[in-house]
């Protein structure tokens, strides 16, 4: 099955501990189209504290989706390029793209 390329779209992330589970997890970045609330299914390398300590951000390629109709995430692929982003990055980056949330 190919990936198809025009499914997915540019959303920053950051990484967060999770206080029920206690262990670091992806959620997207408020003040984009999606609510921070959203489960990421990403590359456990994002999610690994030797590599990037909590609440680091990150700018990935996502798509929406549901595995068979249940809850909707977003599904960051895991041999697209992962880039670190910079608080002055961020802001530019939620300033193009605001929009209601999904």
């Amino acid at each position: 099955m190919a990936r198809e390329a025009w499914t997915y779209r540019e959303v920053a992330v950051e990484s967060f501990h999770d206080p029920r589970s206690g262990q670091l997890r992806i959620r997207p970045v408020p003040g984009q189209a999606y609510a921070p609330a959203l489960r990421v299914q990403c590359s456990r390398a994002l999610v690994d504290p030797e590599r990037y300590p909590p609440g680091t951000r990150f700018l990935v390629s996502a798509k929406l989706t549901d595995r068979q109709g249940g809850e909707p995430f977003l599904y960051v692929w895991h041999g697209d390029p992962v880039v670190v982003v910079k608080p002055g990055q961020l802001k530019r980056f939620l300033e193009e793209r605001r929009r209601l949330r999904i």
